[in-house]
């Protein structure tokens, strides 16, 4: 069968052996007529330019290194590029990003799910020619990519979620070993990692039997009484598992000073960011002085953060970089939480239209289906995202919050279980926290009293 494509030249795919040829351009008007389409891979990537304009052929393939990146952009330059899309695959876009960005061209990120290919005509060579066809036609919308000082402090902050998961990984494998010598201090105290559990660990590790011994090292402050430890600390030792409790405690030991290192590097990140992002100027006295007269004024409290927190003031730093906003306002979010979803969405909300896209770009709005007139799914898209974790998570401490959102949480958990609870109270923290970043609007707490009155 001939080739319907005779006055172009045709290339060659290496892998395959098949000939391909871009496809016959359609009537709907060319938006980006210096665009570029690049398919992203490990070892190599595959680069389509508008053809006829280079003589060796409209596509290439450069090697996954550096300075075949810069030849990569040297090549694109020559052709009159000034556009390129390419895939986020994987992590292997991204250095490709930041090479093709530094020299000046404008790179959009697509989503792969969004530049799906025509079945049965899958290969390197066809990928980059149809992103390259469809970003021609402004067919493409970039995917969200903070700003460069977000995304570095992004990558320490995901960086120190590894290292927390690490080191309780480590925990775990110190309680299966004194299970082994029938131990039961994790069942005594409610965290080993504490005072007394450390102090009587190292102890054991240290050549202690005596149960007695041990029990006395208890914190006054447990609720576990000094017997109730003695008759939890009387175990079978051996000499295998008393190695492997040693192994776990040292590499527990290692992880808690990595994380150290890398809150101080945080710590360096957030004073150099300093305040860029400023408050708007409307103020939201005025609306808390417009508020109902029956509402409950409640003070704001210091909410509660887990251990793996970081030892430095991260409260004052969360200020400095909203521009005296503070986030730990909205009820579920504290400063831990706060600092991922900023790392995660950045400081400007303009990216996003409105409250509604933000959400639906969470995908913790509904995605409705409709065929036919009827409804046919009205359930949240399956994504992975750090962000709606995060706010999903926050939802989730809502459970026996005595405050307005608490009580929604509860009243559409009585209704529509757990599931779909956690998903409109999350959707719920994502809008104020952004109206707040956006407009600068304070969160007030109107109570949980307040809420079931209106609700009712």
């Amino acid at each position: 069968m001939k080739s319907k494509c005779k006055s172009e030249k045709k290339t060659t795919d290496k892998r395959t052996g098949r000939r391909s040829c871009p496809r016959v351009s359609s009537d709907l008007p060319k938006l980006n007529l210096n665009a570029a389409g690049i398919d992203v891979g490990s070892h190599s990537h595959y680069v389509a330019v508008p053809p006829g304009r280079d003589d060796g052929g409209w596509v290439r393939e450069f090697k996954c290194y550096t300075s075949d990146l810069y030849a990569m952009g040297s090549w694109l330059r020559a052709c009159g590029v000034e556009n390129v899309a390419m895939e986020s695959t994987g992590v292997y876009w991204i250095p490709v990003f930041q090479v093709l960005e530094s020299l000046g061209f404008e790179v959009t990120l697509v989503n792969p799910k969004y530049v799906k290919n025509v079945a049965g005509r899958k290969t390197d060579v066809s990928d980059c020619q149809w992103i390259q066809q469809l970003h021609t036609y402004g067919l493409l919308s970039a995917s969200f990519r903070p700003d460069d000082e977000i995304c570095v402090l992004r990558c320490y902050w995901r960086h120190r979620d590894m290292l927390v998961k690490y080191a309780s990984s480590h925990i775990q494998h110190m309680q299966k070993a004194l299970d082994l010598m029938n131990i039961h201090i994790h069942k005594a105290i409610s965290d080993i990692t504490g005072v007394t559990g450390m102090s009587i660990i190292r102890a054991i590790l240290s050549g202690e039997r005596n149960p007695v011994v041990l029990a006395e090292m208890r914190d006054p402050r447990i609720k576990c009484t000094e017997d109730e430890l003695v008759e939890a600390l009387q175990g079978d030792y051996h000499p295998e598992h008393l190695f492997t409790l040693g192994q776990a405690l040292s590499l527990y030991d290692f992880y808690r000073q990595q994380l150290a290192e890398c809150d101080r590097q945080i710590e360096a990140c957030l004073m150099q960011m300093g305040t860029k992002w400023e408050a708007p100027q409307e103020s939201s006295q005025a609306d808390n002085a417009n508020a109902d007269d029956n509402s409950i004024a409640r003070k704001p409290k210091k909410k509660r953060v887990g251990g793996n927190a970081p030892t430095f003031d991260l409260h004052t730093h969360l200020i400095t970089l909203c521009g005296g906003l503070d986030v730990t306002q909205i009820d579920g979010m504290n400063v831990v939480t706060g600092l991922t979803a900023i790392s995660e969405t950045g400081l400007d909300m303009s990216k996003w239209p409105s409250e509604k896209h933000f959400c639906s770009w969470l995908a913790l709005s509904p995605n409705n289906r409709i065929s036919g007139g009827k409804v046919l799914s009205a359930s949240t898209r399956k994504v992975t995202s750090r962000a709606a974790y995060t706010f999903r998570m926050a939802a989730q401490s809502l459970h026996r919050s005595p405050t307005a959102l608490g009580g929604f949480y509860r009243r559409i958990k009585g209704r529509l279980g757990a599931k779909a609870a956690i998903t409109a109270t999350a959707h719920k923290i994502a809008r104020l926290y952004y109206n707040m970043l956006k407009y600068g609007k304070d969160y007030v707490d109107q109570g949980q009293d307040y809420y079931n009155k209106l609700s009712r």
